[in-house]
């Protein structure tokens, strides 16, 4: 995102973050919605430039709303949702079901059921039991569905344990060199009530290169020629990086891309096998440096020769990823620029002593209660990450562009908070 100082003040699009921080409350998230479709549109134009068939489907669990599914169908995006609230409000936002594929490692018959009356393009199958599940649903509903199915092609990407999909014991998709993924195909061709569509694999998140991808293209390509099976559809997934701190890499999209396609272009014709259309399910990429997070300063807190705390007013309930993860970001003083700094750690307000925000981080000496702190690339699995531990409620929501702001999700009220609750 491109912030910018007027007065000392940053600013967003011309905006004061203070403006809006005034009108809209912390914590808030605050999203520019023009870097957004920005991204859409580079994804667009890598793939375009090679002469692939190919489609994109935004990756809903980074982000969700109705606001943000609407943004996504203007600028002729898919979808990827793994549960039947996704989809409710994909639907709600009027998206097209047969832009929108179902994921999840456990479908529920119920969740099933729902997406077939939808009518989605594709179910994304995930494990032996489910093709039969799926095709009795299929079988009772008078349908026949589509299906693809997420392989493990056994391959580590580089990133965080806990955010690796594609290494021999994770807990998704179907093992190759197990031979599980080959008896997945052939249960699938035999459903009387499921085309089988193509593959799928995903093998991790905060992927800055495109090494491992390209190694599982070429792995996933061969064992489909050796066993004489053709596809209409390769999802290669998501998993994207972006810059969250100024050592990290965004993932170079142009030239990321470029390399995937002459990949699955090379060696499918090295092997005379057809060239498939090509899917991505981008995501955190998308939304992710698209993000930020407005706090307020609370308490300050010193302790001699050890640490500095500064408190604001959120915390773990809207930001998870540090005490997940041990993830870093870049925080600034939105209120004034100030050479004179020093390093603090910046907490929530929850009851847990790994409610932080940032450690070791640079901040003005004169930080105080009543500023307001920007924390940066908080697009992408915070809000959707949101929950109400310690009944904190959860942040409104909004976009920014040249146009002006515009609130996508309200803060949530006290009386939302216990709303389900017998009294």
């Amino acid at each position: 995102m491109n912030l910018t100082r007027e007065q000392g003040v940053l600013t967003i699009h011309g905006h004061s973050l203070l403006d809006i921080k005034e009108q809209y409350g912390t914590p808030l998230f605050v999203y520019d919605e023009s870097l957004i479709r920005n991204q859409c549109r580079r994804f667009h134009e890598a793939l375009q430039a090679s002469g692939l068939t190919y489609t994109i489907s935004y990756a809903s669990k980074a982000f969700t709303s109705i606001q943000l599914f609407k943004l996504m169908q203007e600028e002729h995006m898919g979808l990827d949702v793994v549960s039947e609230g996704e989809l409710y409000s994909a639907l709600t936002a009027q998206f097209d079901p047969q832009k929108i594929h179902f994921h999840g490692n456990n479908k529920t018959d119920h969740e099933i059921v729902y997406a077939i009356e939808a009518g989605v393009e594709y179910f994304v199958i995930d494990a032996i039991d489910e093709i039969e599940r799926i095709n009795n649903i299929a079988k009772r509903k008078n349908s026949t569905v589509k299906a693809v199915l997420r392989v493990n092609p056994g391959v580590e990407a580089h990133t965080h344990e806990f955010i690796q999909t594609g290494q021999e014991d994770s807990k998704f998709g179907l093992s190759i060199k197990h031979g599980l993924a080959l008896q997945g195909i052939k249960h699938i061709q035999e459903a009387s009530h499921i085309d089988f569509y193509g593959i799928h694999f995903h093998i991790g998140s905060q992927i800055f290169e495109s090494t491992g991808t390209i190694e599982t293209i070429q792995i996933v390509i061969h064992w489909l020629k050796e066993n004489n099976i053709e596809i209409k559809v390769l999802n290669i997934g998501g998993g994207f990086s972006i810059k969250y701190i100024s050592e990290d890499i965004s993932y170079p999209i142009e030239d990321g891309i470029k390399a995937i396609t002459e990949t699955l272009i090379d060696t499918c014709n090295k092997i005379d096998y057809k060239i498939p259309e090509i899917s991505l399910e981008p995501g955190r990429s998308i939304v992710g440096e698209a993000g930020i997070t407005l706090y307020e300063v609370g308490t300050v807190k010193s302790i001699p020769e050890t640490n500095k705390y500064i408190s604001i007013d959120g915390g773990m309930s809207d930001h998870i990823r540090t005490a997940l993860y041990d993830a870093q970001y870049e925080l600034e003083l939105v209120d004034r620029e100030e050479n004179q700094t020093e390093n603090v750690t910046v907490a929530g307000k929850l009851c847990e002593s790994s409610d932080i925000i940032a450690r070791n981080t640079a901040l003005p000496v004169s930080t105080k209660r009543g500023d307001t702190l920007c924390v940066k690339s908080t697009g992408a699995y915070h809000y959707s990450m949101s929950s109400n531990y310690n009944q904190m409620l959860k942040p409104a929501v909004v976009f920014v562009s040249e146009q002006g702001v515009r609130e996508v999700i309200k803060r949530q009220s006290l009386k939302h908070l216990i709303a389900n609750e017998v009294q």
